[in-house]
């Protein structure tokens, strides 16, 4: 394997993985893009330095990359602190060094991941499959009771007519108005996947104002809504309907959080835009990605759901329906996108990311 050829290393700057090619004395041939901005140093610093030099206790890193650089075997790794720049969140960063050979033993690839980095991935996969599998479970349950259903209305109906005492129609009434209340949760369930895929150019702020005007309509009293917009984001094609039911049904849920916040007067919310760069979703690498945060500064979801708020009929709410947030992760999905929650006591905050253009 040669990177020698033409400008190798172009393609290490779309990686959001830390990269450099060291010399086999330890001296920075290249770092990517990703390594200047962990660091927070210019990528010209960090060629004029040795790679030890970037690391807290470096003796581990060294003999692992020695072994390396002699051909004691082809690949090592190990865990590592690294060092960064004091104006740039100067804390160390615990990584995973992944070492590797290259050129016939000339040069050394390394590649740093942050641990929290890969955390964060691995739980995004485990959410991803989690709402696959519950998605199919809640098409095949709906399909299951849907029929059922409208049996039980019909045969109450029938009975009602033919009751000659009429106030046992009062039982009657109660089963069909349960049937009618089951319909209508399996007909939410079904939502989803019945209505046609809309897609258009969508400006995300138009969105996040729709949801802003809806939810200060019910809850005038008590709740600010901040606005903290990035302008520059660009347009991109998407299905503006899903997107404001997805947004709603996120806010709103924040809003009803805050009932005590309200009644204190001290009650808020921030939906928040920014860009973020390759960005890794369901395992697709995309060079841009619209990262919107919704906070809040409730009292945070409860810790026995947490790890099962986007689980369908999953509610911290009495009379909840826990719905919301199942059919917003499918409308997000259904952009290529996801959204993750962090939680604590004071700050909640709702992340989703959509790609773009």
């Amino acid at each position: 394997m040669s990177l020698l050829r033409g400008n190798p290393y172009d393609a290490f700057d779309h990686l959001a993985t830390m990269v450099a090619v060291l010399k086999a004395d330890g001296r920075c041939v290249y770092a990517n893009a990703a390594f200047e901005a962990v660091l927070g140093l210019p990528r010209r610093a960090l060629q004029k330095s040795r790679m030890f030099d970037w690391f807290v206790e470096s003796h581990l890193l060294q003999s692992t990359f020695r072994a390396v650089v002699d051909n004691e075997y082809s690949t090592g790794r190990l865990e590592a602190l690294l060092r960064r720049a004091p104006g740039n969140n100067g804390d160390p960063l615990p990584v995973h060094a992944i070492v590797t050979q290259i050129d016939h033993g000339e040069q050394v690839l390394l590649e740093l991941v942050e641990i929290e980095q890969q955390s964060r991935q691995d739980r995004e996969t485990r959410t991803l499959d989690q709402v696959r599998v519950t998605k199919e479970l809640i098409r095949n349950l709906a399909h299951e009771i849907k029929n059922p259903l409208g049996g039980i209305r019909g045969a109450a109906q029938l009975l009602e007519m033919e009751l000659d005492d009429k106030s046992l129609t009062e039982y009657t009434q109660v089963i069909i108005h349960e049937a009618d209340r089951l319909q209508a949760l399996v007909d939410r369930l079904l939502a989803p996947h019945r209505r046609p895929h809309i897609v258009a150019e969508v400006n995300i702020h138009e969105v996040l104002e729709r949801v802003r005007s809806l939810v200060l309509a019910e809850f005038s009293k008590g709740l600010v809504i901040v606005r903290d917009y990035d302008a520059s984001l660009p347009e991109f094609r998407g299905d503006r309907e899903q997107l404001i039911q997805a947004v709603l049904n996120i806010t709103h849920n924040a809003a009803l959080a805050l009932t005590q916040r309200r009644q204190d007067g001290d009650a808020r919310i921030v939906l928040r835009t920014r860009a973020a760069r390759q960005v890794t979703i369901d395992r697709t690498r995309y060079r841009l990605a619209l990262d919107l945060h919704i906070e809040d500064n409730g009292p945070g979801v409860p810790a026995e759901i947490r790890d099962r708020i986007f689980f369908p009929l999953v509610s911290g709410r009495d009379g909840g329906s826990g719905l919301g947030l199942t059919l917003a992760q499918d409308f997000i999905q259904q952009h290529h996108g996801l959204i993750e929650c962090e939680s604590e006591a004071g700050r909640t905050v709702f992340k989703i990311q959509i790609p773009l253009p």
